[in-house]
């Protein structure tokens, strides 16, 4: 049966504050014993890096905390999602529905033909409303009072949501 180092004893001495740590930063149990042990791993094979005048406690929080950071960096970066298309399309979508689809198409293409079939006096404030011109902009620009600009554009939603009511 071979010894253990005194500082290896140490080191497990102090495993009881490093969970307790350990909780505070993960708020689970089973992430705060495995982050416990990744520490526990680090420490021993850095022992060769540990000054024996240096507060081991605090040497062990530094280095828990170090992987805490760590590991949140490289799960930040492993659910980052880059979009790639011209102009950021997908990234500015509303919803994942906005991505361009076969049934998507349509439904813009035919919410378009809709649209164009208003009445000039409905289209147009709809339009620049959905361009996202304020009310203001948009009564200044057609030299309309504002609750005039702010009825068509509810007439005109109230109107495409009966004439697509089967697309919801």
């Amino acid at each position: 049966m071979s010894k253990t180092s005194p500082f290896i004893n140490r080191v497990i001495g102090c495993q009881s504050n490093l969970m307790s740590f350990a909780i505070k930063l993960t708020s689970d149990r089973d992430r705060a014993s495995d982050l416990v042990q990744d520490t526990t791993l680090k420490a021993l094979d850095s022992e060769d890096k540990f000054a024996e005048n240096v507060n081991l406690k605090g040497w062990l929080f530094t280095i828990m905390r170090n992987i805490f950071i760590n590991n949140y960096r490289r799960q930040v970066r492993e659910n980052t999602v880059t979009d790639t298309t011209e102009n950021l399309f997908h990234l500015n979508a509303a919803a994942p529905e906005a991505y361009e689809t076969p049934e998507g198409s349509y439904g813009v293409n035919e919410i378009t033909a809709i649209i164009a079939e208003l009445p000039a006096d409905f289209r147009e404030p709809f339009q620049m409303h959905v361009a996202g011109y304020k009310y203001e902009e948009i009564a200044e620009k057609l030299n309309l009072p504002m609750g005039t600009v702010k009825s068509r554009i509810f007439t005109t939603r109230r109107q495409l949501r009966a004439q697509l009511a089967d697309y919801r």
